[in-house]
């Protein structure tokens, strides 16, 4: 029978930009916006969640929120019987908005009840955290990204009930300061990625395969070959119908030379933009109802703090 901890568990997880242009799901990008969670066993069974900030009006309350599954799933996986749990919420990143917050609640959940378990490094060994995030996210690049902080590059070693994930992760560049532009109304993962084809012209597959190996060089050693690395063929165009202001946003920022990409599924757009000059440009084409924010990227990936230690 496991043995949980008496004291409370804190977990800071970033937002994430997804595909980065032409790395359909498997480049992934951290950026220092934050949930902040903390977790605590109870006697009382069931979960009971606070949540703040983001979502705070339209998130669930109990087992259904996402970091409650996530918790729940974790402890299947470790073997152990759920416990009660208090789970309170304090979210800066936007819901629904192509920044990765689901794979945020993914991987909080994960690292929350590991870190709730007294053996949960035992039980759980570092190695199989991202394959377990995977599984329940569908794909790696977000909950790798949160995980791991940085620019990472993800891909599955396994595609069956047992999958298996792994990653890599590097250094940005200096020079390159992210500008995200977010909407006000979110657009569903599930029916942009239900607007993607099953298969893709080879010329299309051989055009991004070479952009997101340039992307590849120029996130991390050369800023000035952004431009042509983030074009992409594969996702972008084929989900413009959903999120027309984005897409336009997108076409625009290129049009002044910005690289620019929608971040994720969209409709968020994220621009890399290498300078202060470009970084002011790119802010002031923001439509009048979004939100632009200048956001560092996030070198850490999640955090675990374990009270009283």
């Amino acid at each position: 029978m496991a043995v949980f901890r008496s004291v409370g568990v804190e977990v800071v997880v970033p937002a994430t930009s997804a595909n980065v242009g032409p790395g359909f799901d498997s480049l992934g990008l951290a950026l220092a916006l934050h949930d902040h969670l903390v977790a605590m066993v109870t006697d009382d069974p069931g979960v009971l969640v606070t949540v703040a900030g983001e979502g705070a009006d339209a998130l669930p309350t109990d087992e259904r929120h996402l970091v409650a599954q996530a918790m729940v799933a974790t402890w299947a996986e470790m073997g152990v019987e759920a416990p009660g749990v208090v789970l309170r919420c304090t979210n800066a990143i936007p819901q629904g908005r192509g920044l990765g917050s689901s794979a945020a609640a993914i991987v909080a959940g994960i690292l929350l009840a590991r870190g709730l378990a007294e053996q949960g490094e035992d039980l759980l060994p570092e190695g199989e955290i991202l394959g377990l995030a995977t599984r329940m996210e569908g794909h790696p690049d977000n909950v790798a990204a949160a995980l791991l902080g940085g620019f990472t590059t993800a891909w599955i070693d396994s595609d069956d009930v047992h999958t298996h994930a792994s990653a890599v992760t590097r250094t940005v560049h200096s020079s390159i300061a992210p500008v995200v532009f977010i909407p006000p109304t979110p657009v569903s993962t599930k029916q942009a990625r239900g607007l993607l084809d099953d298969s893709v012209l080879r010329a299309d597959a051989v055009f991004n395969v070479g952009r997101t190996a340039l992307l590849a060089h120029a996130l991390v050693s050369d800023p000035a070959m952004l431009f042509p690395a983030t074009e992409d063929r594969l996702h972008q165009d084929a989900r413009a119908q959903i999120y027309p202001t984005a897409h336009d946003l997108v076409l625009g920022l290129r049009s002044r030379g910005i690289p620019a990409v929608v971040s994720g599924a969209g409709p968020t757009v994220l621009a890399l933009t290498r300078d202060a000059g470009e970084r002011a440009a790119a802010i002031a084409a923001a439509p009048g109802d979004w939100t632009a924010l200048a956001i560092p990227v996030d070198g850490d990936g999640a955090r675990v703090h374990i009270r009283g230690s």
